[in-house]
């Protein structure tokens, strides 16, 4: 038997909410695997759990409990363990210890992940901050702004075939994205309210995107189903951020210029970003290179390495594989 076996064994033995130091204990009493001579077996344990839920296993499902931890169970188990405890209706258990808080990290501390997750997909993003607006203050301007832009441009390989597209249609030349960004979404309300806050602020651009890191397992039918009725697509971020995936992709649009024109005259940075974009579309070709490296220094700086990535999250205290099990 293999270990993610003997796992998936344990989690249908105990058959209720669990963790991943109840499924390693039941596994060594039950001579489900030898772990030799590993000095972590808990540790490895926690790994493929989490391994189950990001590379999108269908079998297990875990929900989020007090203290950044999550509890584990086999989705085929769903009715017997019971919708109010799933749902978080009920607690647990009264005798259940008092866990302290532990440092969080805020939603913007998420924008470089993402910007580095969509440079990797050619595209340039820079976040928009509403507060900086002409209304700032006014707490309806989430509704408006979006908290990251990005550009796309398409990549023809000779200069006569991206002359001839500019002249028939230069708005084919290149695709704006629109980015709403939440820390985690747990419920089927919070998943609303993001939701069309994203179909608000989004509105002008080819696509729009809802962005979050943690998603509950629980709301992927109505994800589904908004995004096939309003074109907001989903994106789930990983403390990885080439390891982010797109849920449910983004329907395409047309420009709204009006609306666009609008955020032009309230904010500065959604302005000089569309200057941007347009000064490299009209960059001739000798200029072309700087006028590039112009638009990427004034984009959201995004990571060089794996390991700056890593050293940021463990700062900002974004959970990654080993920590949010």
């Amino acid at each position: 038997m293999t270990l993610k076996e003997a796992i998936l064994k344990s989690l249908n033995d105990i058959n209720a909410l669990t963790n991943y130091s109840e499924v390693c204990a039941h596994i060594i009493n039950h001579n489900y695997y030898d772990f030799g001579t590993a000095k972590t077996p808990p540790d490895t344990v926690s790994a493929i759990l989490g391994d189950f839920i990001r590379n999108g296993d269908t079998r297990v499902k875990r929900i989020k409990q007090p203290g950044a931890r999550y509890s584990y169970y086999l989705t085929k188990n769903e009715q017997d363990i019971g919708i109010e405890i799933l749902s978080g209706d009920t607690e647990l258990s009264s005798s259940t210890p008092v866990i302290t808080k532990v440092k969080s990290y805020s939603e913007r501390d998420l924008h470089r992940l993402l910007s580095s997750y969509l440079k990797n997909t050619q595209i340039y993003s820079k976040t928009i901050f509403h507060e900086q607006s002409k209304y700032g203050s006014d707490s309806n301007q989430i509704w408006t702004h979006p908290d990251m832009v990005g550009v796309k441009f398409l990549n023809l390989q000779t200069k006569v075939s991206q002359n001839f597209l500019k002249s028939i249609n230069r708005v084919d030349t290149f695709k704006l994205s629109s980015y709403e960004i939440k820390r985690e979404i747990n419920s089927d309300s919070e998943l609303k309210k993001a939701y069309f806050q994203a179909v608000s602020n989004s509105s002008w651009a080819n696509y729009g995107y809802l962005v979050a890191f943690e998603f509950s397992d629980s709301l992927m039918d109505e994800m589904e189903r908004l995004n096939q009725s309003f074109g907001i697509g989903v994106i789930e971020l990983n403390a990885n951020a080439y390891q982010s995936k797109v849920l449910f992709p983004a329907t395409y649009r047309d420009l709204d210029f009006k609306t666009m024109d609008k955020l032009c005259k309230i904010n500065k940075e959604f302005e000089e970003f569309i200057e941007q974009t347009d000064r490299l579309m009209t960059a001739q070709e000798r200029y072309y290179k700087s006028t590039e490296k112009e638009l990427d220094e004034y984009c959201d700086s995004y990571f060089e390495s794996d390991t700056d990535m890593e050293g940021y999250c463990r700062e900002k205290n974004i959970p990654n594989g080993e920590n949010i099990t």
